[in-house]
């Protein structure tokens, strides 16, 4: 699924147009040295591959440690929707993963924790 909305990920100069592209980066409201700190996701992009994205963060949370350490990091950031914050900051650390393993054409290992004996 993701594979197939992405396509070719040359056609993108970086990560930041690939979160871009599936909508997952927020809006930016300034007016000279004012910065909105509570702005809305936007809602355009790859719908599919936004679902993809989120739903794949959402497995992958459960599963690496690296992951659902940098989700529950954000999901005690804020007092107001957390779930859904930390679930799409997540979709988009994935997605720094995704272009680099495709751009780099490798394949995806994650980190192993070492159990050293106490002795």
């Amino acid at each position: 699924g993701i594979l197939a909305e992405l396509g070719d990920i040359t056609r993108f100069d970086d990560q930041a147009a690939v979160a871009k592209y599936a909508g997952l980066t927020w809006r930016k409201h300034q007016s000279g040295p004012f910065e909105a700190e509570e702005t809305k996701r936007i809602k355009s992009g790859n719908r599919f591959l936004r679902y993809y994205l989120v739903e794949a963060a959402n497995s992958v949370k459960n599963r690496d440690p690296e992951f659902g350490e940098y989700y529950r990091k954000k999901y005690n950031e804020v007092p107001k929707h957390q779930h859904k914050r930390a679930l799409v900051l997540t979709a988009r650390k994935l997605v720094r993963l995704v272009d680099a393993l495709l751009r780099n054409d490798q394949v995806y290992t994650p980190k192993r924790k070492v159990n050293r004996a106490k002795g």
